[in-house]
């Protein structure tokens, strides 16, 4: 059952999810292949980066067919629709909100006509210029009507805007009447701010592009007869293709049947975002070179050197704890062990629980194995804390399952600011480290004992220089300055939906 306002499990029950990205992307460029089912295993590969939406463009060399839904990859697609998704090119997105609700209208790829065809784009990251992005559309010629407003070919479906920064850059891509579109996203690309990695095709190219910072991850493969571009290698090695590279910060990708060309847009000003190590990223992903599995023991290890306890078992919180807290056993010398059993199929639902039944704590995702926690103190590992609401029920399950001690270790420092590149972190007024000691949030949450990651313990955790990371969550420094906090916001377009950017509907296909 669909719910209109797209909320997800984790705004609906107590064990509120923590940290969210914003999307996962996928592209590939393979005459002779079905694309379609390629890009669906690499977004399926994606999933963990964004659960909201998901959608695939194909061309077949004459025309772009767009097929997008809400829900998660394997809801929004089935076998006949991707035998109908017939072509030598495709991108595909899976959508984690951050700029524009979670609606339909704005889920990805975007598609826009151009002067010589049509442009889909999906993309992965936030911008903070979207001010300035609006204007721009406003500002340029013809009817306005250049935001990716789809409307449904199915009744019911009510004709709205899209509100998202993504087809702000659509429409500025499609507007290029005296030359090439990879000539004008070579102006287009420097005049955004923030973070992006971008997939975009027209009907015979498949284009790719990554911020100056390089914040969030982009990675090129190969197969025997294409090329592919996904967020992750784990993408890549789940259809196939054999990592390549990493997209260079400050690089656009460009393959079509010549062949795969690279043109350098900005100069390079690596700020990675550290957060894929702690959490975003897949285990099995290398980023920079370093395995994001190894980078999560390490920092195990690091906080059982920063903050030992005297305890009979370490536990992770499944599954984002788990690498960190067999680094924690591993240096400390206590027994490793599983004390929560994880319900493996919740993920998304549109069913909101009654209000007895969220008064009652509502245990969708976890709940504690008794025998395993009787009668022991417990090191439980996670990854973050954000409200403190998941950490205080989680304590609450071990200590009714008889646990004589909760120290609680965290593989993050405290988050104290909100996240402008991609990560749907909570307010700062929100955010429990903003406000609270440690010792504070220790009390709060029904802690023994509390301890974070240090800084500096992280950052060496990744192999990656601090000068090189962005850490702005922990420290508020943020690499790509901010605009004033009026011109921020998830709902900024939301809004304004006066602008006169606000135009015409154009038919895409979607999931009945």
């Amino acid at each position: 059952m669909r719910r209109g306002d797209g909320r997800l499990t984790a705004a609906l029950d107590p064990m509120d999810s923590g940290p969210q990205d914003a999307c996962g992307v996928f592209g590939v460029w393979a005459p002779g292949e079905d694309v379609a089912k390629l890009t669906y295993f690499g977004l399926y590969a994606l999933q963990h980066r964004g659960q909201e939406s998901a959608g695939i463009a194909v061309s077949n060399g004459r025309q772009i067919l767009v097929y997008k839904d809400m829900g998660l990859v394997s809801q929004a697609f089935d076998e006949t629709t991707l035998d109908s998704l017939q072509g030598h090119l495709a991108i595909g997105h899976c959508r984690y909100s951050t700029t524009g609700a979670s609606t339909w209208q704005n889920a990805q790829p975007t598609f826009r006509p151009t002067p010589d065809g049509s442009v889909a784009l999906g993309h992965n990251g936030n911008l903070i210029n979207t001010h300035e992005l609006r204007e721009a559309v406003d500002a340029l010629p013809g009817p306005s009507d250049q935001l990716d407003i789809p409307q449904s070919r199915q009744q019911g479906r009510q004709q709205e805007a899209a509100t998202n920064d993504t087809s702000l850059v659509t429409a500025l891509l499609a507007h290029h009447p005296d030359q090439s579109i990879e000539d004008r996203a070579m102006e287009v690309l420097p005049t955004l701010r923030g973070a992006y990695c971008f997939v975009w095709m027209n009907e015979d190219t498949l284009f790719a592009a990554r911020d100056p910072q390089g914040i969030r991850p982009l990675v090129l493969g190969r197969l025997d007869r294409g090329w592919v571009v996904a967020s992750e290698d784990a993408a890549l090695k789940t259809i196939g293709a054999s990592v390549v590279r990493e997209v260079e910060p400050g690089e656009m990708i460009v393959i079509d049947e010549t062949g795969l060309r690279s043109r350098t847009f900005a100069e390079p000003e690596p700020k990675g975002c550290v957060f894929e190590y702690v959490y975003l990223a897949r285990p099995d992903a290398t980023i920079a070179g370093r395995s994001v599995h190894q980078a999560r023991v390490e920092m195990g290890r690091r906080l059982a050197r920063e903050f030992p306890v005297e305890a009979d078992l370490v536990m992770p919180v499944p599954e984002s704890g788990t690498p960190a807290a067999s680094g924690y056993a591993e240096e400390s010398g206590i027994p490793f062990g599983q004390g929560f059993v994880k319900n493996a199929y919740v993920g998304r639902t549109f069913i909101q629980p009654s209000q007895t039944l969220r008064q009652l704590g509502l245990r969708l995702k976890l709940n504690a194995l008794e025998h395993m926690v009787r009668g022991k103190r417990i090191v439980v590992v996670d990854d973050s804390i954000v409200r403190g609401n998941t950490q205080r029920a989680q304590i609450r399950m071990l200590r009714e399952a008889g646990a004589l001690e909760v120290h609680v270790r965290i593989s993050s420092p405290p988050v104290k600011w909100p996240c402008f590149y991609g990560i749907d972190f909570a307010t700062r007024a929100e955010l429990i480290a903003n406000g609270l000691d440690v010792d504070e949030i220790a009390s709060s949450v029904g802690a023994d004992s509390l301890g974070y990651i240090s800084l500096d313990g992280m950052v060496e955790s990744t192999g990656r220089p601090m000068g090189s990371l962005c850490t702005a969550c922990f420290t508020g420094e943020y690499p790509v300055e901010l605009p004033e906090e009026s011109q921020l916001g998830k709902h900024l377009l939301e809004q304004s939906l006066s602008s006169p950017t606000l135009g015409r509907a154009l038919p895409v296909l979607n999931n009945p």
